[in-house]
């Protein structure tokens, strides 16, 4: 399984050809085919459902775009309470229901032979989207705002945590076996503010969706909070490509998966070398119950579809 596995694909840059992202992303058979595309190639036995975090913000009342350029444009502004009162989280898991209906197309093909991943954004993550108007790099504004307006931007992360837990159910309702949050951004904030800014809130999305399926959140960067990530109730934690993942999994408890975390930019090398460094981390991670091989981030847009395979290859033919 890889996050984004099948952009690099011709497949893939055939059926986007005249179309925009969000058109993908909102029809739902569009959306299941881009998802099966790397599961009928690779063989992997579990897909991560094509969408995108930013579409609860569009279901709440604020639109994005993919630049041509790269990156994504938000348009909104978070200056005072009126800002916010647009924005309804109550219908917006109803205007997704694109979304369950590809995961539901998608359970109709696989059957029982593959698992399906649902995902969402961390509402920190999504609201510093929204905040910053697009992606960031250090989320200068949506830091400061947290410490100059913090019940302003406390109400946003709660209602993009509520418009969340509809969503999640809604994808696990529809056969998604597993999700995943991803806190891409979760890196960029203080440790010290981490708990409280986002740790917290994937704890109530967690807390709210009761052991349905299990859940794997994704701190990215994330690396001086590690009992924050544990206390969400994460069934597993993703772990990026920074962090010596052997070593790391001597610190956590026996009982927490752990998912990761090849560097992506190997996707991106020859097959053999890729293959060279997934065997190592395979070897590395084999006493370890629980672990998931993934990437430590999704698949570059510029990725081989060889080294793909060849990495897939390694996976599935690894004797421990």
């Amino acid at each position: 399984m890889m996050r984004q596995a099948g952009r690099s694909l011709p497949e893939y840059r055939a059926l986007k050809e005249g179309k925009r992202f969000t058109d993908l992303v909102q029809d739902p058979a569009t959306a299941a085919e881009v998802t099966l595309q790397p599961i009928r190639r690779f063989g992997y036995d579990a897909a991560v459902i094509f969408s995108d975090i930013l579409v609860i913000a569009e279901a709440m009342g604020v639109p994005y775009q993919l630049m041509e350029q790269g990156g994504i444009k938000v348009d909104f502004q978070l200056n005072s309470p009126a800002d916010l009162e647009p924005l309804d989280p109550t219908q917006a898991a109803q205007k997704i229901a694109y979304t369950p209906a590809a995961i539901q197309l998608v359970r109709q093909e696989v059957q029982d032979t593959c698992a399906i991943i649902g995902f969402a954004g961390s509402p920190w993550t999504l609201a510093s989207f929204m905040v910053e108007g697009g992606s960031s790099r250090d989320n200068l504004r949506s830091r400061s705002l947290i410490h100059e307006k913090p019940d302003l931007f406390e109400n946003l992360l709660e209602k993009i945590t509520l418009a969340t837990i509809d969503y999640l159910h809604a994808q696990i309702d529809a056969g998604a076996d597993a999700l995943q949050l991803f806190d891409s951004q979760g890196g960029t904030l203080a440790q010290t503010d981490y708990w409280h800014i986002s740790g917290r809130w994937m704890q109530q999305i967690i807390q709210s969706l009761h052991n349905r399926v299990p859940i794997t959140v994704f701190g990215r960067g994330v690396h001086d909070n590690w009992e924050d990530l544990i206390r969400t109730g994460a069934n597993a934690l993703s772990i990026d490509w920074n962090i010596n993942l052997p070593a790391l999994s001597q610190q956590l408890p026996d009982n927490l998966a752990l998912q990761g975390n090849l560097d992506p930019a190997l996707l991106t090398a020859p097959p053999a070398i890729a293959a060279q460094q997934t065997h190592h981390l395979l070897t590395s991670m084999q006493h370890r119950n629980g672990f998931i091989f993934n990437l430590g981030h999704g698949v570059p847009p510029n990725a081989s579809p060889e080294t793909i395979a060849a990495i897939a290859q390694t996976v599935q033919q690894f004797n421990a």
